[in-house]
């Protein structure tokens, strides 16, 4: 029997601006360290994919244990405010110290400090409403981070306008002073750390008979449909990551003789996404009890026709409006990655230890994404790398859509447990 979790409005509040100021500590500076490096350091493209690429392949090896470290560790609000700091320091670095080396160092503590944010959120979140309420908080959630990439967006625009390209890099500091406040005000009793794991009350004792032997590595990586599911994301993120650094790399070309830079028109891409992903996280959230798949083959399947399009027309305003694309998938994903993980160790005690694995996914398709497209781009161009993109993101749809199976159970089904 689940029980009725009730964590106070205080609790949930101090969640919401978490999600929040979190949006831009989150990811670093994002494709805003592209137009950056292109437009005002006139980097080459293969030096941008390189120093893009760290980040990714950091995260790739740290979220695994940062994940398992999650799953043990009670002190999950202080590990948000210490990841925070390692992304705000690395992004001053990178002001201050626009070299090679400088980036590729900083490029590293932001990769460690992105891999913690979402298995630590996520884990908070468990804890605090139980997976009663899951589906709808966290499409609460990804509103809120939605919305304050939107709200980073306006004011990184009209920083990089008429202050200084650079104002993006001390933006971060200021949301990372505002995320650590939001975290502190988050009751540590009304986390339940044993169901933050994917245990505690709701743990299914019918799966394993082992009372509270939880699972390890080597029988997550057993599982099947979390293997298809992973190869699906990693193929999902080869295709998706690169798609925007490189419209923010043709937008830094063409802006000449516009009277607006590079960035302006990144933040305009950035914001029609964000309002569209904050519709759709919220939609997602709502309808995902009725079933996860048929919601995500949406995100999966939007992918392969945004990287089409940009090779149709490179006027800034057309590029920017094709971001209504990437605005409907990235708001889909946010949700639904984090409710079929759920689903897929529920009564495991493994919950973030998957979303380790899971973002470790996302980090090795970003890191492959960013880097081959990179040099594919300055070989043959900007349209074969978009094609290239197109194509990686139909076998990640046909993948998704043929191997992956349903993982919402009807009331009246047991949960999907791990096949032994």
């Amino acid at each position: 029997m689940q029980e009725q979790r009730r964590p106070s409005q205080k609790s949930l509040y101090a969640l919401d601006f978490l999600n929040l100021f979190l949006a831009d500590v989150r990811d670093g500076v994002g494709p805003y360290l592209n137009i950056y490096l292109k437009g005002s350091q006139h980097w080459n493209s293969d030096q941008i994919g390189i120093v893009t690429a760290v980040s990714s392949i950091t995260t790739v090896m740290a979220q695994t244990p940062v994940g398992a470290l999650i799953d043990n560790l009670r002190q999950k609000r202080m590990l948000i405010v210490l990841a925070a700091a390692l992304v705000t320091f690395g992004c001053l670095c990178i002001a201050f110290f626009p070299n090679f080396p400088v980036v590729i160092g900083s490029q590293f503590l932001i990769g460690i400090g992105a891999a913690v944010f979402p298995p630590a959120i996520a884990a908070i979140t468990l804890g605090l409403v139980g997976r009663r309420e899951l589906d709808r908080r966290v499409g609460r959630n990804e509103t809120f981070n939605h919305t304050g990439n939107l709200l980073v967006a306006v004011l990184s625009g009209f920083a990089g306008q008429f202050i200084a390209p650079k104002s993006i890099f001390f933006l971060v500091g200021l949301m990372a002073v505002a995320s650590a406040y939001s975290v502190s005000r988050i009751r540590e009793k009304e986390i339940d750390h044993e169901l933050a794991r994917g245990d505690g009350e709701e743990r299914d004792e019918e799966k394993t008979g082992k009372g509270n032997k939880y699972e390890g590595i080597l029988k997550l990586l057993s599982d099947r449909n979390i293997v298809l599911f992973s190869t699906a994301v990693i193929l999902f993120h080869f295709a998706n990551a690169a798609m925007l650094p490189l419209v923010g790399q043709l937008l830094a070309q063409t802006q000449q003789g516009t009277g607006l830079n590079g960035t302006v028109y990144m933040s305009a891409c950035i914001i029609v996404a964000q309002l569209v992903m904050v519709a759709s996280a919220n939609v997602a959230g709502r309808f995902a009890e009725g079933g996860r798949k048929r919601i995500f083959l949406v995100g999966f399947g939007v992918l392969p026709i945004r990287g089409v399009l940009y090779t149709l027309c490179q006027n800034p305003f057309f590029l920017v409006s094709v971001q209504i694309l990437d605005g409907i998938a990235g708001g889909i994903f946010g949700v639904l990655s984090v409710l079929m993980i759920a689903d897929l160790t529920k009564g495991s005690g493994r919950f973030n230890l998957t979303q380790g694995m899971l973002a470790s996914c996302i980090g090795i398709g970003a890191g492959l994404s960013n880097l081959l497209a990179g040099f594919v781009v300055q070989k043959a161009g900007y349209n074969v790398g978009f094609l290239m993109l197109a194509a990686i993101a139909v076998v990640a749809l046909a993948v998704f859509w043929f191997l992956v199976p349903e993982t919402k159970q009807k009331k009246s089904q047991r949960t999907l447990t791990y096949q032994s």
